[in-house]
């Protein structure tokens, strides 16, 4: 069976973000089940519904990368005890013009880290609340990640063992519900 597409957006723009990190180690723990693949939100505009008659060209491949996937997995930090203005923007894109939401239908699954003890719950229940509203089938796991030096190897892989079990049951997880989905819609 080949593998599930999945898109990875992760909410972080910044160069040495640890959800950044986060979701490169998650595209190598998923595989072979799942085929993540990070989709760039960096260079979308900011969202103005005037734009929507001609789409930039960023947009353009955002929604097409958003539209090709089977499911979709969100790596966000918190940012003011919600979600970064960044991945708000990329779902207003994802969502518009009227008519063309890419994100209707699609499966979910939500993730963060941050180094505080309660890593990203506010960011993910937030988030959380907006991709209810886009149609997304959300994934019922909860992967709040408390994000420590050692939690990452210098290869770029889950290094703790326990956190690396806990994520590769919550993609295991992902990837079923992602499995009924594809097999229901077909």
């Amino acid at each position: 069976m080949a593998a599930f597409k999945i898109a990875v957006v992760v909410g972080s723009i910044r160069r040495d973000s640890i959800n950044k990190k986060l979701a490169q180690a998650l595209v190598k723990l998923g595989a072979p089940a799942l085929d993540l693949q990070i989709v760039r939100i960096d260079d979308l505009p900011l969202y103005n519904q005037d734009d929507e008659g001609n789409l930039p060209a960023s947009v353009v491949r955002f929604k097409s990368e958003i539209g090709a996937a089977d499911g979709v997995l969100f790596v966000t930090p918190e940012h003011s005890r919600s979600i970064p203005a960044a991945l708000k923007n990329a779902i207003d894109w994802g969502a518009r013009p009227w008519g063309k939401n890419s994100w209707t239908g699609k499966v979910a699954a939500v993730t963060g880290a941050s180094p505080g003890a309660i890593s990203t719950a506010l960011a993910q229940q937030h988030l959380r609340q907006i991709l209810g509203a886009q149609g997304i089938v959300l994934s019922g796991g909860e992967a709040y990640i408390q994000f420590k030096p050692e939690l990452i190897g210098a290869d770029g892989a889950i290094a703790d063992e326990s956190a690396k079990g806990f994520l590769k049951s919550f993609l295991d997880q992902f990837a079923a519900l992602v499995g009924k989905h594809v097999k229901i819609a077909a």
